[in-house]
């Protein structure tokens, strides 16, 4: 098995985890006052030894991605205890937890837009030469 693939131990630990995310972190955004945002856990990956999950996060509206983000990492203490009470029967050792903005809808959505604009390489195939060429 090579270094890159995840063992079924650490996708099971993070699919617990991401489950179980989502209610903790959507519920503390509603309690904080926070409505109408929307808050998916897009990935978990847990490390080998299983002492770290990078936990990838979606939010919508996202020009409030940021600051929710910030607000997240810094309850991390409570968000990992929280999960730690909720996760006891399955998980031995809580992770510790890293909080990161999953842009890859966002990259999606660029992408679209230049395919849709003037910057449409299909439809102006000079630019392909531009880039090749730098």
């Amino acid at each position: 098995m090579s270094n890159v693939e995840e063992s079924q131990r650490q996708k099971k630990i993070g699919s617990v985890l991401q489950h179980d995310l989502v209610d903790v972190l959507q519920g503390a955004a509603t309690q904080g006052g926070m409505r109408g945002v929307i808050i998916s856990v897009s990935k978990v990956k847990v490390t080998v030894d299983l002492s770290v999950a990078k936990v990838y996060l979606s939010i919508f509206p996202n020009n409030k991605a940021k600051a929710l983000v910030e607000g997240i990492r810094s309850n991390t203490p409570l968000i990992r205890h929280e999960m730690a009470q909720r996760t006891k029967n399955q998980l031995r050792r809580m992770p510790n937890l890293e909080f990161f903005i999953d842009d890859s809808l966002e990259y999606i959505d660029r992408i679209e837009q230049s395919l849709k604009g003037k910057e449409n390489p299909l439809d102006n195939p000079d630019l392909l030469e531009k880039r090749k060429k730098s």
